[in-house]
C-alpha cells in the first residue's frame, strides 16, 4: 500500500489527494502506517460525554481537516491527543507508541515531535515575539541564548515575518501576524506533526488564503503532517488532503473532498453542498 500523495486539478484549484489505501484484511496494516491513531476514545466532563467511541487515523505527510458543528468536541479531541484532557476509555498511539504505556522519556520525545498553534494564537502577552518562540526551546533544550535568538529569527522568517517583529509584544501585532508568530513557535523544535486549531479564524479572506498557502508550503518543504481543526470551507477545499467530520460524539464521515460532496449524511450534505460551498467549488453565482 502506498501512503504517497498525488495532486488533482479541480474547479476549486489544486488539491492534494491521498492515494487510496486498501481496506478489509489490510486494515490493521493501514492503521500501523498512521502517525497518530485514535481508537474508541471516550472523553467527558462531569456527567456529559463529549466524545464516545471515536476512532481516527492521521497519516504521515497529509493535511487532515477536522470539521464539525460548533461545540461538537473538535478542540476537545485535539487537546486529548496532546494529553491536555483525560480520556475515559480508548487508546491513542503517537508515532507508534501507546501514550498510556509510554515512559517519561518516551513521552518527552513524543512531545518534542509535535507543535501546536492554539486558537487565537495564545501568545504569552508579557513576552516578546522572540521570547514566545523560544518557550519550547527553553522547555526541552539546553541551548545558549545567542543560538536560541538565531533559531527564533529563522522561524520568524520561515513563516513570512520580518526579523524586526522579534522585539514586538503580542499586542503590537495584527491578527495575521499573531497567527504567524504562533506558528513560528509551533515550529520551534522542527516537529513532525503540527496541530492547528482554527488557524484562519478572525483573518480576512486574503489573510486566510495566504495562511493556507503558507501551511501547504511548509508541508511540502518540511515534510510536515498537519492536523487542522477548522470551520473554513476555503481551507477544506484548497489545502486539505483528507477531511474528517465530527458529529454525534464520533467521526461520522472521513475521506477526500469528493467524498464529502457525495455524502448523504445530513450535516455533511448541508455543510459541503450548501450555497457558499457551491460558490467555492463551482463558481456559481450567489443566487444559484
Amino acid at each position: 500500500m502506498e501512503a504517497a500523495l498525488t495532486r488533482e486539478e479541480t474547479d476549486a484549484g489544486t488539491i492534494a489527494q491521498p492515494v487510496r489505501r486498501a481496506g478489509g484484511a489490510d486494515a490493521a496494516a493501514a492503521a500501523a502506517e498512521a502517525i497518530i491513531s485514535v481508537r474508541d476514545v471516550t472523553v467527558g466532563f462531569g456527567d456529559k460525554l463529549v466524545l464516545e467511541g471515536l476512532s481516527l487515523d492521521i497519516y504521515p505527510g497529509e493535511i487532515l481537516g477536522f470539521v464539525g458543528a460548533s461545540g461538537s468536541g473538535k478542540s476537545v479531541l485535539l487537546r486529548t491527543i496532546l494529553g491536555l484532557n483525560r480520556k475515559r476509555a480508548g487508546t491513542i498511539r503517537l508515532f507508534g507508541v501507546d501514550v498510556d504505556k509510554a515512559s517519561e522519556a518516551e513521552r518527552m520525545r513524543i512531545d518534542m515531535r509535535m507543535g501546536v498553534l492554539f486558537q487565537h494564537g495564545a501568545l504569552f502577552s508579557s513576552l516578546t515575539v522572540l521570547e514566545n518562540i523560544q518557550v519550547p526551546m527553553r522547555e526541552y533544550l539546553d541551548l545558549p541564548r545567542r543560538l536560541m535568538d538565531e533559531l527564533a529569527v529563522l522561524k520568524l522568517e520561515l513563516v513570512g515575518l520580518d526579523a524586526d517583529a522579534a522585539g514586538k509584544m503580542p499586542h503590537q501585532l495584527s491578527g495575521g501576524m499573531v497567527k504567524r508568530a504562533a506558528l513560528a513557535r509551533a515550529l520551534a523544535l522542527d516537529p513532525d506533526v503540527v496541530f492547528l486549531d482554527e488557524p484562519t479564524s478572525g483573518l480576512d479572506p486574503i489573510g486566510a488564503s495566504e495562511f493556507d498557502a503558507l501551511v501547504a508550503k511548509l508541508r511540502e518543504t518540511m515534510g510536515l503532517t498537519v492536523y487542522m481543526v477548522t470551520h473554513d470551507l476555503d481551507s477544506l477545499f484548497s489545502v486539505c488532503d483528507r477531511i474528517a467530520v465530527l458529529g454525534q460524539k464520533r467521526v461520522l464521515v472521513q475521506g477526500t473532498i469528493d467524498d464529502m460532496l457525495a455524502s448523504e449524511e445530513p450535516w455533511v450534505k448541508s455543510y459541503f453542498r450548501g450555497k457558499r460551498a457551491r460558490q467555492i467549488v463551482r463558481g456559481e453565482p450567489a443566487g444559484a
